[in-house]
């Protein structure tokens, strides 16, 4: 089925870098609210130009030539619209206006790739994720304009050069709110974001072959930072008058007793605190990333947090909490750690998940079935990435099966009789 779309022409005349009164004509084509110019051949003075109904204002000889030129114009461009339209499933600007100057752009472009998956996958995509998918277009045209010095690019012409150009205009960027180049993981997720668009582009059969054939994504295992039980100990029991400080310590501490990221503690209401199995208080929600459904009990200090903040002043609605950015709450969880001596780690919200899943629950015998079920993970799998076995753990286990072997022959050195025997 096909999207509805928005198409029309315009015309509008332009001084820039012009300094005799006169001005040239462009003619405007927007399609779904984004647009492309074209320049004329036409330049003509400025006093002429009827804005409003834009024409030239007269009946001499080049007025009449030029407003016909326009009509002329304006007719081609619907022409080559309405072509591309019945051939295309997906249009944008340029590729109408690269039409219209002859040049054979019907194939989908990157631009139009990438529209037509934020526009038909985006109720399977969280909204955070369909912003990812935008920056990796932005990059993505960057490095065309930088090195095909083009606006958009053809997905037929997309081989393996592209891709290894594109991953090395990645290892180079330094996005803002980086410190710093682009991580490895960082580059691997957009390249995997262009993976799954040209997937997507060949079972539409927009392309012929994969260029990702012969390219391997190279994603680098990373240890996930998490707090010991003495440094979540110490953030609980960190005290502050400035309130901010103290909204972000009482949110931080509890994600890490429930594992609620931060969009989805964003969005808890009143609504989502129920009476569980055991008649206790329990949170009932929906991972707005996988749109899973995930309950748990209020364990800890999570209930009195709720409480704390009931009749809060900066609540909003049935919200739970104060509403307040990721990007101030990670700010401000600095000077907490700062505070709290935590020097060595760099705390951010998202470690209070990685704490529960660690620190919180693993490490204290919760199988890893019920820690998936409670972070909304769709795979186990990825809840393995936090299941790491802490030395601590390790200790505790090993010390107990020694003390069962330590009677047995496993205890001992020397070779039991009834197998001095065996040759």
């Amino acid at each position: 089925m096909r999207t509805r779309s928005t198409f029309s022409i315009s015309f509008w005349i332009s001084t820039a870098r012009r300094d005799d009164n006169t001005a040239k004509i462009y003619a405007r084509i927007t399609l779904n609210s984004r647009r492309v110019n074209l320049s004329l051949k036409y330049t003509i003075p400025i006093d002429t130009w009827d804005s409003k109904a834009s024409k030239v204002i007269g009946r001499t000889k080049q007025s009449l030539e030029i407003n016909s030129y326009l009509k002329e114009v304006e007719s081609e461009l619907f022409q080559c619209y309405r072509e591309l339209r019945s051939s295309t499933p997906y249009i944008t600007p340029q590729m109408v206006k690269a039409k219209y100057f002859g040049e054979d752009d019907s194939q989908m472009t990157l631009t139009g790739l990438f529209e037509y998956h934020n526009t038909h996958c985006a109720h399977l995509l969280s909204k955070a994720t369909i912003s990812h998918y935008k920056t990796t277009q932005k990059y993505l045209l960057r490095y065309v304009k930088k090195q095909y010095k083009s606006d958009d690019y053809k997905l037929c012409l997309l081989d393996h050069r592209f891709i290894v150009g594109f991953e090395t205009f990645l290892r180079k960027l330094h996005p803002v709110h980086y410190h710093g180049k682009l991580s490895n993981n960082g580059a691997m997720k957009h390249i995997q974001r262009l993976r799954k668009m040209t997937t997507m582009a060949a079972h539409n059969e927009w392309i012929d072959r994969n260029p990702f054939q012969k390219f391997r994504v190279r994603m680098e295992k990373k240890e996930r930072e998490f707090l010991t039980l003495e440094e979540l100990k110490d953030i609980q029991e960190y005290r502050t008058n400035i309130e901010r400080l103290r909204i972000v310590k009482d949110l931080f501490v509890f994600s890490c007793y429930t594992g609620i990221a931060y969009c989805d503690i964003m969005n808890l209401t009143d609504d989502n605190i129920v009476i569980g199995i055991d008649g206790k208080y329990w949170i009932s929600t929906k991972r707005l990333k996988t749109k899973n459904t995930f309950k748990l009990p209020l364990i800890g200090p999570t209930l009195p947090i709720i409480k704390q903040y009931q009749n809060h002043p900066k609540r909003e609605d049935d919200n739970l909490f104060p509403r307040i950015s990721n990007q101030k709450l990670n700010s401000y969880l600095k000077e907490v750690a700062d505070t709290c001596g935590i020097n060595n780690k760099n705390l951010t919200f998202h470690m209070a998940r990685h704490t529960f899943a660690t620190t919180v629950t693993l490490r204290n015998g919760v199988p890893i079935e019920t820690v998936s079920k409670i972070l909304g993970h769709s795979h186990l799998g990825t809840t393995q990435i936090y299941a790491r076995v802490l030395d601590e753990k390790i200790s505790e286990d090993m010390s107990g099966l020694e003390a069962r072997f330590e009677d047995g022959f496993l205890g001992s050195n020397s070779i039991p009789e009834r197998f001095q025997k065996i040759k």
